[in-house]
């Protein structure tokens, strides 16, 4: 934690952009998603991106090198979905260690070959842990609020099992990102939290947010600020926003961060909000733009790009970022 803390104070650190945004343009078929061992899977794989880190390893590579090449300080494992719970509905629990494992590893052997060439700008691995398709707040049936689809328990020992992997395919930072429900977030900490202990290591944790829409709130209820309160407990790297809304719909949010947080802040936004067709428009040039507002207000330590970006978006973004200073911690967490 200390080195990327060490960084963070004299530069703006660049997260990469989009997975899915990318590996739409390799218009992969369902044979793409299946090898030998899969070839007979009674389930339809097209669309589970988190399986081509074992079925196309090659594609996932080019993605990492892209977007390092682009600029990107950090890079995001093709590990979004990879939990027993999310792989449930293609019938992979098995996989889902294995699918932690080898995208880590994919990851860090790109972010290492980068390093080697640049030593001045060493590349780091976030393993991503998103939110799963399930809800631990809320009940997905109206007629019965009590009803939960899935437990605090389950969630822990789920988020266990990818952070194993994670860890073990060389990742140096874990990233719980687009929180809709912070108890679901909680229970990934939580996990993080053990398997740390139990290992006898420090692993840096970013944490990061999405508002659902311009209510200002997560799904699950909460302000900016409260999100903030509940995490808080933790000694994170950092917090902040992603996903849901563009750079310009997130600012106010970002603010209420980076007023009361002492952690980094982060933001990787979407590339505005989609069009009829679902899908993002904004261009690397106006997006670099928008995200320039949060540097000059200085409200972020870690930028990055969420649905629609590209590495264009990422190129844009790091060249802008570079041209201002961090935001200042008033107290370092480590």
């Amino acid at each position: 934690m200390n080195k990327l803390i060490d960084i963070a104070q004299q530069r703006i650190l660049v997260l990469d952009g989009a997975m899915g945004t990318m590996i739409q343009r390799y218009k992969l078929e369902e044979e793409d998603f299946r090898n030998d061992d899969l070839k007979d899977h009674s389930e339809s794989l097209k669309g589970n991106n988190d399986l081509l880190s074992i079925t196309r390893p090659d594609v996932i590579r080019e993605i990492h090198a892209a977007y390092f090449a682009a600029g990107a300080d950090i890079a995001e494992t093709n590990t979004f979905s990879s939990t027993t719970i999310a792989q449930a509905d293609y019938k992979l629990e098995h996989l889902a260690y294995e699918l932690n494992y080898q995208s880590a590893k994919i990851a860090r052997e790109v972010a290492d070959e980068f390093t080697a060439k640049e030593p001045q700008k060493p590349r780091f691995v976030a393993g991503s842990i998103g939110p799963t398709n399930r809800t631990a707040s809320l009940s997905p049936d109206v007629n019965d609020p009590g009803y939960r689809a899935v437990t605090f328990d389950e969630l822990k020992v789920a988020y266990r099992e990818q952070v194993r992997g994670l860890l073990d395919g060389g990742s140096d930072v874990l990233l719980v990102e687009t929180v809709f429900d912070t108890l679901n977030a909680k229970a990934a900490l939580m996990a993080i939290d053990e398997e740390c202990q139990e290992r006898g290591v420090t692993v840096p944790i970013m944490v990061s947010g999405t508002i659902t829409d311009a209510s200002g709130r997560t799904l699950s209820g909460q302000t900016a600020e409260a999100f903030l309160i509940s995490i808080s407990h933790m000694p994170l790297l950092s917090v902040g926003l992603n996903c849901a809304l563009g750079a310009s719909q997130l600012r106010p949010y970002l603010q209420t961060l980076s007023d009361h947080s002492d952690f980094l802040v982060s933001a990787h936004p979407n590339a505005g909000l989609p069009n009829e067709f679902g899908e993002y428009d904004q261009t690397a040039t106006e997006m670099a733009a928008e995200v320039e507002e949060y540097l000059k207000a200085n409200l972020v330590n870690i930028l990055g790009g969420c649905c629609g970006t590209t590495p264009d978006h990422i190129s844009a973004i790091a060249a802008v970022a570079s041209k201002y200073q961090p935001r200042q911690l008033n107290v370092l967490q480590n």
